[in-house]
């Protein structure tokens, strides 16, 4: 329950800090914000600060937030003369409010990341034999009966001793079936074959290996050193990955909020390095894809700003409404799949 208590709270407060983005930009612009809500449904408390038009609410379930900008509704026909409706402000303003949430994100990221540098960056030493730590599921290993606490002795007819020698022998052998020794609970199983999956040009099975852990505190300088680069690194590394479930037309490792949740209280049942470093990764996760440029995210909308931009004069607001629309629809329903499939799962 702890665990669980602790998923809920982080994923809301990442969340929550998004949306806590966007709104302060807007009120930094001028803009006349009307609701902040942390999660949805059911409301179980509201806030209204004196002079303020700004009602603070918290809702029943808290895993997603909201801001609502007076003058974002298309629907409603904005009066020209009302200097706080978003509709009515200056380009870079309204690129400014949209940023701000992925902003906000990526800043969370890099303090995480900058407190773990300073009470020790976590480091992972690999052991000899090389021991199965986990299995990725739908990968060719688990594919091939692979378990966690397997020993994988042998490779291609190579002996293997730790984690580098299996990776050197598998980067090599993307889509080539490749022969495998495994021991298991002290016995040495018949030789498997598996046919390493290509990413990113190397070929995996799909598994993670047993390691030392270490940990050593940093400087300050290098504490803020790794506090901006390390949020860039993951952003790279989300999107080659992204770029290679698209060359491979696979979902494997997509995950929705019950699959984020399950990690996170994984991750907490380990200690809280584990559990701060998953919010490091969640975090910038949240930031890049609030950023792609797709209909209904902070992304999408950038593009239509980015037109307003090149050609000096704004998008149909109907147009892109509806844009906006379908996109937002189309990703309720890829996340509602990929949430069934984790909830199966």
């Amino acid at each position: 329950m702890p665990q669980i208590l602790a998923a809920i709270f982080g994923l809301s407060l990442l969340v929550t800090l998004h949306e806590a983005g966007h709104y302060l930009f807007a009120r930094v612009f001028g803009m006349r914000v009307l609701r902040f809500s942390i999660g949805f449904g059911p409301v179980l408390a509201s806030y209204k600060p004196k002079n303020s038009p700004t009602v603070f609410q918290l809702c029943a379930i808290p895993l997603l937030a909201y801001v609502l900008v007076a003058g974002t509704n298309p629907a409603e026909e904005p009066d020209p003369n009302d200097p706080e409706l978003y509709a009515n402000k200056g380009l870079w303003p309204r690129i400014w409010v949209n940023l701000g949430g992925p902003l906000a994100n990526y800043l969370t990221a890099s303090l995480l990341v900058f407190g773990l540098a300073l009470t020790g960056i976590r480091s992972e030493v690999p052991l000899s034999p090389m021991v199965v730590a986990s299995v990725e599921r739908g990968s060719p290993a688990a594919k091939a009966g692979l378990q966690e606490g397997d020993t994988i002795v042998e490779a291609n007819g190579r002996p293997i001793k730790d984690v580098q020698e299996l990776s050197e022998i598998t980067g090599a052998r993307g889509g080539e079936a490749t022969q495998y020794v495994i021991e298991r609970a002290g016995q040495r199983l018949p030789a498997i074959t598996i046919t390493p999956d290509t990413r990113q040009e190397r070929g995996v099975i799909g598994v993670n290996a047993r390691s030392d852990v270490k940990y050593e505190r940093q400087p300050v300088w290098r504490a803020a050193v790794l506090a901006i680069e390390t949020p860039f690194v993951l952003t790279m590394a989300n999107l080659n990955g992204m770029a290679d479930l698209i060359k491979r037309r696979s979902t494997e490792g997509v995950m929705g909020p019950v699959g984020m949740a399950k990690l996170v209280v994984k991750q907490a049942d380990e200690g809280i390095y584990s559990y701060v470093w998953i919010l490091v990764l969640i975090s910038v996760a949240l930031g890049y894809f609030n950023l792609l440029p797709l209909p209904g995210l902070d992304g999408g909308k950038l593009i239509f700003l980015a037109y307003e931009l090149v050609t000096r004069r704004r998008a149909d607001e109907r147009v892109e409404s509806i844009v906006h629309g379908v996109g937002l629809l189309m990703l309720v329903g890829v996340i509602a799949l990929v949430t069934l499939r984790d909830v199966a799962g």
